[in-house]
């Protein structure tokens, strides 16, 4: 995976965006016709990465910001240029403010007993060929002393790991749920994620039990998939991995047989990703 669609795919791309407009944004008072064609660039620049960036915030919010800097754009050049410049500014580190917490990896609680399920689609059970000792899941389990219970189906979308649910029991007390890949790139709609994202996340929540569930890493403008995972994520007391933690195993140029399957070495480096964040309910002995 190339850095350009890391950067956009893990919603690096928002921060840098408001980087680009912020500077453009404090830029265009200066009186050098050349610096203002720069700030110009920068703005234009900065304002696709943002748009590409899939970024999960409130509908307010992006009305908010695109309204202060309309109006900015209106006025740039007149008496109150530099209040709506000033306000711009804050619009926007404002948006920055609002998704920077969804960015920091939460730390789960310390767990009464070492048993982890794990609910997920190909990326954790593989493509077919691969053997089970081979795969994550088991990893992790050989190399640290837990109960892994693997409940990872190829081709699994949220709907048919609901159902598969209903008839087999969880064990775990943490639960990590990678899921939603297959609904993003099938023919599941917003909507339908939404109610069956909720319906599994109510079936598998138990008192006493972790939920974790990975941020699905957005193509651009895909917004919606993204504030669906989020909502779901805060009514069902889930703790949210930020999208960039799994993304750096599949980023590796050796992790992955066609960027998103993973290889062998992929299978490692995400056994060790996970036991890192997992360690805090799960302390090495």
């Amino acid at each position: 995976m190339n850095w350009l669609m890391q950067n956009i795919v893990s919603g690096q791309a928002c921060f840098s965006g408001i980087v680009l407009i912020v500077t453009a944004i404090d830029c265009t008072s200066i009186p050098q016709l050349w610096l203002r064609q720069v700030a110009r660039l920068l703005l234009i620049i900065g304002l696709l990465s943002v748009s590409v960036s899939s970024t999960p915030l409130p509908v307010w919010l992006w009305d908010l910001v695109s309204a202060v800097t309309l109006v900015w754009l209106i006025c740039r050049r007149g008496r109150y240029a530099a209040i709506g410049g000033r306000l711009a500014i804050f619009a926007w580190l404002a948006v920055a403010a609002a998704d920077l917490p969804w960015h920091i990896v939460p730390q789960p609680r310390l767990a009464t007993s070492r048993t982890l399920t794990i609910i997920g689609d190909s990326v954790t059970a593989g493509i077919g060929g691969d053997e089970q000792s081979t795969r994550w899941p088991h990893l992790l389990a050989e190399q640290h002393p837990l109960q892994v219970q693997d409940l990872s189906h190829i081709g699994e979308t949220a709907e048919s790991a609901r159902r598969r649910l209903a008839t087999i029991p969880v064990t775990g007390e943490v639960v990590l749920i990678e899921i939603g890949g297959n609904d993003i790139l099938g023919s599941t709609t917003p909507g339908a994620f939404r109610t069956v994202l909720n319906g599994l996340l109510a079936a598998v929540a138990a008192p006493g039990r972790q939920l974790l569930m990975s941020e699905l890493p957005l193509p651009p403008f895909l917004n919606q998939w993204g504030d669906i995972q989020r909502t779901a994520a805060a009514e069902h007391s889930v703790l949210l991995i930020p999208k960039q933690v799994f993304l750096s195993v599949l980023a590796r140029g050796d992790s992955t047989l066609d960027t998103i399957h993973l290889s062998q070495q992929g299978h490692q480096q995400m056994a060790q990703t996970v036991c890192t964040l997992i360690n805090p309910a799960f302390p090495a002995k």
